[in-house]
């Protein structure tokens, strides 16, 4: 599975400037990384009120990488 596609996918889909969304993947044995790093303007897009566009995207990454066996883990970076 791209973790890291659906994840931008999503990520694009919400902030104002898609063409500065910055996405690193670290690659683990048992778990995977993505570090998403967006404008100052956007991180209030990409978090949301109380978290809950933060929450609702790594619910849906989890969810995918159950089928796999993976632990899929997203840090937001300032």
């Amino acid at each position: 599975m791209d973790y890291r596609g659906l994840v931008e996918f999503m990520v694009k889909s919400l902030v104002d400037h898609p063409d500065e969304v910055e996405l690193r993947e670290i690659e683990g044995e048992k778990s995977t990384i993505l570090e998403l790093k967006v404008t100052k303007d956007d991180i209030g897009k990409v978090i949301g009120k109380h978290g809950r566009i933060a929450r609702a995207i790594r619910t849906i990454i989890n969810a995918s990488a159950t089928k796999s066996g993976k632990r899929v883990v997203l840090e937001i970076l300032d």
